[in-house]
């Protein structure tokens, strides 16, 4: 029981310190590229440097992006609270105060050469990579996520995806309005990007290897990759319709490093087993992703 405990209480420190990093990467993504190059990617972040550079221009001072980050969110919080209820917020409300303070420690520089092209790469890699591992715990930074997650309560024929691209698309429409169309066509290059890279981390997280065993000796293979990968084999009932003889099918889920030792068992136990290694798309579970309420 004490063992489980810590390796619960392992995992939540995991998480927190992995949606910390990935808060970190968005608001480099956006302090030192897109706020400095007027580039709106859309969310509450968006909309921080609209109001930051219309203001500069219009009013003679300057309001941070994490500023108006954290004022957009707090009303989105409050009601969240009173539809879902406070556990709802769980890890959400920890991942949008951390990124608003991130926007307000990383530092904004002044950028020179104005290479669009390039910022949109290395912003879109910065912000994937951050959405990524906030992602991976199943959680998010508020924003239009969790506007779009709201709205979907009352407007139940919209799916929050489609809530997500509406809302987001209206702000990368507005930094086009106040910004050129230039800006906001390599904005969306930007938006493209950060999609590709933080779906190639989620996928790279979540991916397994799953292999099916057929062998005439399935009890000793079981036996040898119970103990030497520590990882669970099921056992299938099968028949060789070849043969006409009932076989016993063993099922193995391991990580993409430990695929050359489960062969290499297999092969010791029995050379002529027969193996099939396939991809795993997705595998939750002890010993592998955990996926913890996110909001």
């Amino acid at each position: 029981m004490r063992s489980c405990r810590m390796k619960k209480k392992d995992s939540e420190l995991v998480s927190y310190l992995l949606v910390t990093a990935g808060t970190f990467f968005m608001a480099a993504g956006i302090n030192i590229i897109y706020e400095p190059l007027s580039m709106v990617t859309g969310g509450f972040s968006g909309i921080g440097i609209i109001l930051k550079k219309v203001l500069e221009a219009k009013g003679g001072f300057s309001l941070p992006v994490g500023v108006t980050n954290l004022f957009l969110n707090l009303p989105l919080f409050i009601l969240a609270v009173r539809l879902k209820g406070g556990r709802f917020l769980k890890r959400t409300l920890y991942a949008a105060l951390c990124f608003s303070v991130a926007l307000l420690v990383v530092p904004s520089f002044e950028n020179l050469h104005k290479d669009y092209l390039m910022a949109a790469i290395y912003g879109g890699v910065l912000n994937g990579v951050g959405l990524g591992l906030v992602f991976s715990r199943n959680t998010s930074t508020g924003g239009s996520d969790l506007l779009s997650t709201l709205l979907n309560h009352w407007f139940p024929g919209l799916s929050i995806s489609e809530l997500l691209i509406i809302i987001d698309g209206a702000i990368v429409l507005g930094g086009m309005f106040f910004f050129g169309m230039q800006t906001g066509m390599y904005s969306i290059v930007a938006v493209f990007i950060t999609g590709k890279v933080s779906d190639a981390l989620l996928d790279g997280l979540k991916f397994a290897k799953m292999a099916y065993i057929i062998s005439d000796s399935p009890a000793k293979i079981s036996e040898e990759v119970m103990r030497r990968l520590d990882r669970g084999v099921t056992g299938l009932n099968g028949k060789g319709m070849y043969s006409g003889k009932d076989k016993n099918v063993l099922l193995c889920v391991v990580s993409k490093k430990e695929v050359v030792r489960l062969i290499e068992i297999v092969k010791n136990a029995d050379k002529n087993a027969f193996v099939i290694v396939m991809d795993a798309k997705e595998v939750q579970g002890e010993g592998f992703i955990e996926h913890s309420a996110g909001y």
